[in-house]
């Protein structure tokens, strides 16, 4: 399944102002299940300096820096992108990530100990959410994983939210609404109570909104032994395939963030709008 992608954002400023270095990360990943075959970044004013890297979580990032001051910033994406799994269960596991706690080999377990460590919370309630869902899939992985992202696709109302950073996931699982990032953030949580390995997900989905409207969309990845990053998403409930298209991955969700930087300007203020626009061949 091919994906041709045009994601542009502009932010505009009501004064003008003098951005400092600035963080894209708009580039769809390559691994074993998507192939970038095109992509191009177009960045106006044009800066005065552009510089590609892979970040600390392995993400292609582009950095951007400016030599002179501005009232708005475009960054206009053209990328092409083949997925090749159509199915997300085309492995074995080994037999000790079979049952819930994975016993992660020795050789990975202390990279991955960020990943599957809960962050502390105000009460205990994701881990009592985990602890009950475990049960009802007798600690079994797979079944526990599918059970879980049901449950919020099943149980959480979705919202619409372009800004702000997601909420906590005690807030998300006892408002039982949020927006694709809220439900990525309580799946991660809850996975680790678990004590499975899990990542936030940034990129793109098939699937539009009811309003017809594209957005960046977000899920989880779980590292499982003879499996690697295998990704879940809670907001429709599924075990990622060929439906989506993967741009970047983290610990937090500000490490898959599209885009990170700052602006001087006395009194300034900015605003955000965002276009993505998919068509899907095969």
């Amino acid at each position: 399944m091919l994906f041709h992608i045009k994601h542009t954002t502009r932010y505009n400023y009501s004064r003008t102002v003098f951005c400092d270095p600035f963080t894209v990360r708009l580039r769809p990943r390559e691994d074993v299940s998507q192939r970038l075959l095109r992509y191009q970044l177009s960045v106006e004013p044009q800066p005065a300096g552009i510089c590609e890297y892979l970040d600390v979580e392995g993400n292609m990032a582009t950095q951007c820096w400016f030599n002179s001051p501005t009232c708005m910033l475009s960054l206009t994406v053209n990328s092409v992108v083949e997925i090749t799994r159509t199915n997300p269960f085309d492995y074995l596991l080994d037999n000790a990530a079979v049952e819930l706690p994975i016993r992660y080999p020795p050789e990975i377990d202390a990279a991955l100990y960020p990943y599957r460590t809960a962050a502390p919370a105000g009460d205990s309630s994701v881990a009592h959410f985990a602890e009950q869902i475990l049960a009802e899939t007798n600690c079994q992985t797979v079944p526990f994983l599918m059970a879980l992202a049901g449950w919020i696709s099943k149980n959480c109302r979705k919202t619409i939210r372009l800004q702000g950073d997601p909420f906590p996931a005690e807030t998300t699982l006892q408002t039982r609404q949020g927006s694709c990032r809220d439900f990525a953030v309580l799946f991660c949580e809850a996975c680790r109570c678990a004590g499975l390995a899990s990542r936030f997900v940034s990129g793109y989905q098939s699937l539009s909104e009811n309003n017809g409207d594209r957005y960046l969309h977000a899920w989880s990845e779980v590292f499982l032994p003879g499996a690697g990053w295998r990704g879940f998403d809670p907001g429709q409930g599924v075990a990622v395939a060929d439906h989506h298209v993967a741009i970047a991955s983290g610990l937090v969700p500000l490490a898959a963030a599209p885009t990170t930087g700052t602006f001087r300007g006395t009194d300034a203020s900015s605003s955000m709008a965002s276009q993505v626009v998919i068509r899907i061949s095969s």
